[in-house]
């Protein structure tokens, strides 16, 4: 039964939402009746709300999730260098992790304009297509870079990369200059500048800022983000270095 459970809950990926009875068991390919007694289950417990004849995910979901002990620590390290970086740029800022071929967000702050952008925290997209992911790509081992060359790649707008050639040519100058660049490949009129965060020989996260393409201005934006990484990367070698250690 857990694993129907989880079948529904994943129902709601990438993008959460609110699902009748019918929707949910055809998203997970369970009977009607099985779906009706998990989603019983699932309101009790908080997993799930009910709202009418619509379901969507519990509080406690997110309670849980934000005590992952990895996540957590690194979004509390994070923060300051996050809102340094904004207050140095005003635009908007991400901070993300990689899991597999895709980048899951773990904080976002918001600039003053309001981009249409397809990431949320919480939210996964493809490594090939935004420049955290590509950030996050760049420093993980060659190992991964040619499991994504050898996959199909993923397109969000016209602008991303599907050409293993140019992408492999992005990647190799991301790992030169220590920054990745996206123009347009996640969100149409959005470009992005992402640096890779360290705590040991490959990246654990990478972080950016998201820019209007009009005023995007990579030789203003990288010091800033180039410093706001390696401060994290500081900060998180500092976390884990015993005391007394030199």
């Amino acid at each position: 039964m857990l694993d129907k459970a989880v079948a529904v809950l994943d129902c709601y990926r990438p993008n959460g939402g609110a699902f009748r009875l019918t929707e949910l068991a055809e998203r997970s390919k369970l009977p009607k009746t099985t779906v009706f007694r998990l989603c019983a289950e699932l309101v009790r417990l908080g997993l799930l709300e009910r709202e009418a004849e619509t379901y969507r995910l519990g509080g406690a979901l997110f309670e849980l999730g934000s005590l992952v002990p990895r996540r957590q620590d690194l979004r509390e390290a994070a923060l300051p260098f996050l809102q340094d970086l904004f207050e140095a740029t005003h635009e908007t800022v991400h901070l993300g992790v990689r899991e597999g071929h895709e980048v899951v967000y773990v904080e976002r702050i918001h600039g003053h304009d309001v981009l249409r952008l397809p990431s949320r925290i919480g939210g996964r997209l493809p490594l090939t297509c935004t420049g955290v992911g590509k950030a996050l790509l760049a420093f993980s081992g060659a190992e991964l870079v040619e499991e994504v060359l050898a996959a199909p790649l993923p397109r969000l707008t016209p602008h991303s990369v599907t050409d293993p050639a140019r992408l492999r040519t992005a990647v190799e100058q991301a790992q030169v200059a220590g920054l990745a660049y996206e123009e347009e490949e996640a969100a149409p009129g959005v470009s992005c500048i992402a640096a890779p965060v360290f705590d040991g020989p490959t990246a654990v996260a990478a972080l950016s800022v998201a820019v209007p393409c009009d005023r995007f201005r990579p030789a203003q934006l990288a010091p800033a983000v180039r410093t706001a990484a390696l401060g994290l990367s500081r900060a998180l070698r500092g976390v884990r270095r015993p005391a007394g250690s030199a």
